[in-house]
């Protein structure tokens, strides 16, 4: 084997990678548990408060030391192995940034009739076109005035940077288009501020690329109202004049002698508290010390008590607030505010909302924090500002966004990227006040832009700006200015975010998923291990070896990757365990064949390697084609599903061609053979004497397909497919008993609740845990409608169980019932992701059919694989309709969708290999019978096909037994499509060909016979 030594540095290289990046992980899962176990209670129930103010207190402190290279907490997490929320529980959350506020703001909020008809119209063919909202609100405008022009509604003296009377329809699309991209990346600067304010461990903000929306996963969310309200809420831009720190200096001494009065009083009554208690143990005290939160919010909490007091007796005067000496808290007071370690912000904020701190403040006077962390570059640590800014009665700003005309980033004299930003004429008028007084201030005094409480930016007022036109200036960078002139219009275009999609999953259902998903992975390996060595004796060892370090680099890359590990993504795992052996059983039977045929076994080992190559590639090049287009289409759980399909090919691919063969090379480089060995005494005995004429019974093959094909669509057709909710809308509860329930009886129930909307209540994994489906205001996006479905829902649960909804899991008892999982997912949104889903399955066949025409350079292989894939595809759907028909009713959702290319992927897999072999008894001419060589071809394959197929099945049958409810309809048509995948590139695909090839139709009437061999004779030499 040539570059030998580059496998195996490559080898030591990625192994290295992976045991760096999961040892984070690790280090994190002991971290954890010891959070756990700080917060659990005497009865056995983690306080979850407790256990977050554990972690709190280790985010920036170092908690890994790496060959001399020390991390932080905050820097374990973010390198970690993360797990998606399935697995964790937590909440998804899919925002739609809706462009009808940003038409009617830029039409001068505009109450004229066709322009309301024009949006009216378009909101209704959005419900069934995948056209842009723009485009079918022209398409509206242009129904409703033919002869119409936009410029008439939108020319106006507010635009007149943006549009003139005469600007084109094209030109205002142009900007209408513009604005509204713009208001998205707005949105998703602001959603990742208030997300991070949130306090939520790796939350997870990006923009689904091709849409208005945008998706948000924040592990471990406790509360979905607060998130809902975090996420939604109206941003507010504000102007503030800046109060420099001299001029509150004196209130932040007295503040000062204020904490350390209550320090020293607190102090007394606890050693008041210890005299009539068993005295704690000293490690017990720090820890209470470092992280026991007060129920008291106007309690001080700090990490040394002792410390502080200490410092306190040596110099009274102290200032808790200014002095580094005084407190590990808190830092040094420098430059025009307060700046301090962003890990202590939470516990200024507590002492800053104390009423007594906020009575020692002017009531004009309000402390914010600068959005924008100062980089520490001697420490490493990230550090924020506080600054001080001057507010009218009721804490309102002088000037609010909404007189702001337009704000673009633009370039400052020095050719340094800055902002303009022009104001209306009543924002015109006071401004050119407020910096008039601003720059008649000693020193100059300066305006804070204020975005939801936060200081985006606070420039110096040089002079008075008369016109509204003004441009700030300052340390940016390119992409900062940018941002900074987007945030600057969310006054005067506000983009409200509606909830288009919803998933709530809890704590316990995430355990849940977890241990279902190890179970699935340790028995579906173990199978395979057993099989491996059992059939193909030290080649099944050395087989099992790849199999490890696939699964090992695997998690190590996503790791890497920073991806999160999903329930799918699990079932991508344990389907690519039992599709990774493929290739060694390729390469095994190869190099057996060549051992019957009389050669050496290195020899035979050297042949079977570059034999099997060719087919190696193909097979893994095609499956991954569908899993990169389920990716790239995909959404959720599904893109994670695709990650890890598209990783493990690649793994499995380096280890079963390079790794394998280093270790077989090695085994046998003394010549000494009877260190390795591929044939056991079942492998001898099994399927090695099979000659069977398929062809032949390709027309009984046809009659069957299209029987089981035909009655499954005159089912669909009749009673159509239970649609999951993310293909036809609706909301999704998954509720969990103490005491097992009846289905049918509980949905008659809710009928009623959900005034005969179409709802569907079925066992969810167990008697006692419903997941419940209901069409009932659908339309209704907001957290009232939200709110009132599932306050129907409880109301008729609690009228049909006569037991009390609780909203925490770990309350769940005899007498009352608790929402585990909930989701909702808007008819908009739906019927997107069921068009991107028969997108991606027409896709992947175009693809593969070009792959296989470019790959064997005959339209007729190309052909007849796209015919059996989309005959697998309606397979498998018929078998659904069928089975459904006998009660076993599984949705059709985005995972199906992600199961359907899987099978695809699989099938081509099967097909790729039978059609490699035909064109290499075609190579070598050994038969003038063509339809002989294909029978030889799919009799030579058999052997590889059968076992990969089963061992295959035996994993799949395992995820369908462990891998619980959410896997079930995915792991039932992967067990059927792997059957109909085998089934067809034998009976369908090659004869597909046979049918359409000349060739074939012309050696038929030759009369050689088929060898009993049922194989054509290997060539002498490779």
């Amino acid at each position: 084997m040539r570059n030998k030594g580059a496998v195996i540095f490559l080898t030591i290289i990625i192994t290295l990678l992976c045991i760096y990046y999961l040892s984070f992980t690790l280090v994190s899962r002991n971290i954890e548990q010891d959070a756990v176990t700080y917060a659990t209670e005497e009865s056995g129930i983690v306080d979850s408060y407790k256990k977050q103010k554990y972690l709190d207190s280790l985010w920036n402190q170092p908690v890994y030391n790496l060959f001399g290279i020390e991390f932080t907490y905050k820097e374990v997490k973010e390198n970690q192995l993360s797990l998606g929320l399935d697995l964790q529980g937590g909440m998804h959350v899919v925002l739609e940034v809706s462009p009808v506020d940003i038409i009617k703001g830029l039409a001068a909020n505009s109450e004229d009739p066709v322009i309301l008809k024009a949006i009216s119209d378009a909101r209704q063919l959005q419900k069934t076109s995948t056209s842009s909202f723009l485009n079918l609100f022209y398409e509206a405008f242009q129904k409703e005035q033919p002869d119409g022009r936009l410029a008439t509604y939108f020319a106006s003296a507010a635009n007149k940077d943006r549009f003139s009377i005469n600007s084109s329809d094209s030109e205002i699309l142009e900007v209408l288009d513009r604005e509204v991209e713009e208001a998205i990346e707005r949105s998703l600067i602001i959603l990742r501020t208030r997300v991070d304010q949130f306090g939520t461990s790796q939350p997870n903000i990006q923009r689904l690329q091709g849409t208005g929306r945008i998706q948000v996963e924040i592990p471990g969310a406790d509360n979905p109202e607060r998130v809902r309200n975090l996420l939604q809420g109206v941003a507010k831009l504000e102007f503030l004049e800046v109060v420099e720190l001299d001029e509150v200096l004196d209130q932040i001494y007295a503040i000062n002698e204020f904490l350390i009065k209550d320090e020293k009083t607190k102090k007394s009554l606890r050693e008041l508290d210890a005299a009539d208690s068993v005295e704690a143990t000293d490690d017990d005290k720090s820890l209470e010390d470092l992280l026991a939160s007060d129920q008291d919010e106007d309690d001080l909490e700090v990490s040394d008590l002792e410390d502080i007091l200490a410092q306190d007796q040596e110099d009274e005067g102290a200032d808790p607030l200014l002095d580094s000496q005084v407190s590990p808290l808190l830092s040094l007071a420098r430059g025009q505010g307060l700046i301090y370690d962003v890990k202590d912000t939470a516990k200024i904020n507590q002492i800053l909302n104390k009423k007594e701190v906020k009575a020692l403040l002017p009531r004009t006077v309000k402390p914010l924090w600068d959005v924008k962390p100062i980089r520490n570059e001697v420490t490493g640590e990230d550090l924020l500002q506080i600054t001080f800014v001057k507010v009218g009665r009721g804490g309102k700003a002088r000037l609010t966004g909404e007189v702001i005309t337009d704000a673009r980033q633009d370039f400052d004299e020095r050719a340094s990227p800055a902002v303009s930003m022009q104001m209306n004429a009543s924002g015109t008028r006071e401004w050119k006040k407020i910096t008039a007084e601003a720059a008649s201030r000693s020193p100059q005094g300066r305006v804070a832009i204020v975005l939801d409480n936060l200081i985006y930016s606070a420039p110096g007022v040089r002079g008075e700006i008369p016109n509204g036109r003004s441009q700030i200036s300052g340390n940016f960078t390119l992409e900062e200015a940018r941002d900074l002139a987007n945030v600057l219009k969310a006054g005067s275009l506000p983009a409200p975010t509606t909830i288009v999609e919803e998933a709530i999953i809890g704590p316990t259902l995430g355990q849940m998923a977890q241990n279902q998903g190890m179970i699935s992975i340790l028995a579906g390996l173990g199978i395979v291990v057993l099989f491996m060595i059992a059939y193909y004796s030290k080649g099944g060892l050395v087989a099992n070896l790849a199999l490890l370090f696939n699964i090992f680099f695997i998690l190590g890359i996503l790791a890497q990757l920073n991806s999160a590990l999903t329930l799918p993504g699990i079932a991508g795992m344990v389907l690519t365990i039992g599709m990774a052996i493929d290739a060694n059983v390729l390469i095994f039977e190869r190099i057996r064949e060549e051992l019957v045929n009389g050669n050496k076994l290195k020899e035979a080992i050297r042949l079977g390697y570059e034999k099997a190559f060719s087919s190696i590639l193909d097979s893994n090049a095609t499956t991954f084609i569908t899993a990169l287009i389920l990716f790239v289409l995909g959404q959720g759980p599904v893109k994670g599903f695709a990650i890890t399909l598209m990783i493990g090919i690649a793994c499995s691919f380096f280890s079963a061609v390079f790794i394998t063969r280093v270790i077989v090379e090695w085994m046998t480089k003394k010549g000494d053979d009877s260190k390795m060995s591929f044939v056991t005494p079942l492998s001898r005995s099994m399927l090695n004497t099979l000659n069977i004429d398929f062809l032949s019974k390709r027309k009984i093959a046809y009659v069957f397909s299209v029987i089981v094909i035909a009655i499954g669509m005159g089912l669909i057709a009749v009673n159509g497919l239970n649609l999951g909710v993310d293909f036809k809308g609706g909301r999704s509860y998954v509720v969990s008993f103490n005491e097992p329930v009846v289905a049918t009886d509980m949905r008659l129930a809710l009928t009623e609740s959900f005034e005969n909307a179409g709802t569907e209540v079925k066992n969810f994994g167990a008697n006692n845990r419903m997941k419940i489906t209901t069409a009932y205001m659908v339309d209704d996006d907001s957290e009232q409608g939200g709110e009132m479905v599932k306050a129907a829902m409880i109301r008729g649960l609690e009228e049909f169980t006569g037991k009390k909804y609780t909203p925490e899991e770990n309350l769940l008892g005899d007498e009352t019932f608790v929402i585990s999982s909930s989701s909702k997912v808007n008819p908009t949104i739906a019927r997107d992701i069921k068009y991107a889903s028969y997108r991606s399955i027409a896709l992947s066949l175009v693809a593969i059919f070009l792959y296989i025409l470019v790959r064997f350079r005959r339209w007729q292989f190309g052909l007849g694989a796209v015919v059996a894939l989309f005959h697998d595809a309606l397979f498998v759907l018929s078998v659904f309709a069928i089975a459904a028909a006998f009660g076993l009713a599984y949705e059709v959702d985005q995972v199906f969708i992600a199961a359907m290319l899987t099978i695809i992927g699989y099938s081509i897999n099967d097909t790729v290999i039978v059609f490699d072999r035909i064109r290499e008894y075609l190579n070598l001419g050994t038969s003038t019978n063509t339809l002989k060589t294909y029978n030889d071809a799919i009799n030579g394959t058999l052997n590889r096909t059968l076992i990969t197929s089963g061992t295959t099945l035996l994993v799949i049958l395992i995820l369908f037994i462990f891998g619980g409810e959410v896997l079930r309809g995915f792991s039932f048509s992967l067990l059927v499509g792997i059957l109909v995948g085998t089934y067809s590139s034998i009976y369908i695909a090659t004869p597909v060909v046979v049918d359409l090839d000349r060739r074939v139709k012309k050696s038929v009437k030759k009369t050689e016979p088929i060898s009993k061999e049922g194989k054509a004779p290997a060539p002498a030499t490779a």
